[in-house]
């Protein structure tokens, strides 16, 4: 069967907890869908090559490069973006920290991180240094040189682990 380029398909997915459909040509990208026919625009695009991480989402529990994904293979999967992470309008606890130990600084790259560093956060509680460091390396920040980001990820990593143990 030939599919041109230019077939528009409805496409469904759970965003952020929400179902969201809209219609896509078969070559768009998912962070291109994200932005243009669902309005949510805390995902970036860089360098559309899926190496400055710019546009990461969490695809079925799973950190993912968006522009390397097209908006028709999220059919029916879980997508959450940036927006996902605060609670009515506030910042989540890795926001906080990434404002506090000035983690950020143009802000261009902040959505993708912040969305890796969750996912990594849920996969590894109580990361080390070098665990951290490895993960961002499959980001580029022109502007913070990562030291605030990797003590911004360690400070919620342990404040998280207190909760945790304060809890049992």
């Amino acid at each position: 069967m030939y599919i041109r380029h230019d077939d528009r398909h409805r496409v469904t997915l759970t965003l952020n907890g929400s179902e969201r459909s809209s219609h896509a040509e078969s070559r768009t990208q998912l962070c291109d869908f994200l932005r243009h026919q669902l309005g949510v625009t805390g995902t970036h695009v860089g360098c559309e090559h899926g190496v400055c991480g710019a546009c990461t989402v969490i695809v079925d529990g799973r950190a993912t490069r968006s522009c390397l994904m097209l908006a028709v293979q999220a059919e029916g999967r879980r997508v959450e973006t940036v927006e996902s992470l605060g609670e009515m309008g506030g910042l989540d606890d890795l926001q906080r920290a990434f404002r506090d130990h000035h983690a950020l600084q143009c802000g261009f790259c902040t959505a993708g991180i912040l969305m890796s560093c969750h996912e990594f956060l849920r996969r590894v509680p109580d990361p080390s240094e070098a665990e951290v460091r490895d993960m961002l390396s499959g980001h580029l920040c022109r502007c913070t040189g990562y030291t605030g980001i990797v003590q911004a990820v360690l400070a919620v990593a342990r404040r998280r682990q207190n909760h945790r143990e304060e809890e049992q």
